[in-house]
């Protein structure tokens, strides 16, 4: 069985490092993917994809990246699901394992 996905978007938001319970540092990120094909309208739309990295992979990204930079995440898809207020919640998220910067600093500046 596998479960590897890569994708390629830009972040929706600045990284924010966070430290869980157990004291590792983690950080939620949303990349905006574009699809590859335009709705009816003629217009390319895009997926928002919600991913979490830990320790260093967290760090380097939170300290590195900025909203609307360019990203390449390798990962797994994972599922939890919480109770929030008696009802039970379902995350689907991409866990990921190595981050690729890929916005071109130069150009920026």
């Amino acid at each position: 069985m596998l479960n590897q996905i890569v994708i390629v978007g830009r972040l929706v938001r600045d990284p924010e490092l966070k430290e869980s319970e157990g004291g590792k540092k983690y950080t939620n990120i949303t990349l905006a993917v574009p699809r590859s094909y335009k709705n009816t309208d003629g217009e390319y739309e895009a997926d928002f994809i919600d991913c979490r990295l830990w320790t260093g992979v967290a760090e380097n990204t939170a300290e590195y990246c900025k909203k609307g930079d360019l990203l390449g995440v390798k990962g797994r898809v994972e599922t939890r699901n919480y109770e929030k207020d008696e009802e039970k919640k379902y995350v689907t998220e991409i866990i990921a394992e190595k981050v690729t910067f890929l916005s071109n600093k130069r150009n920026e500046e």
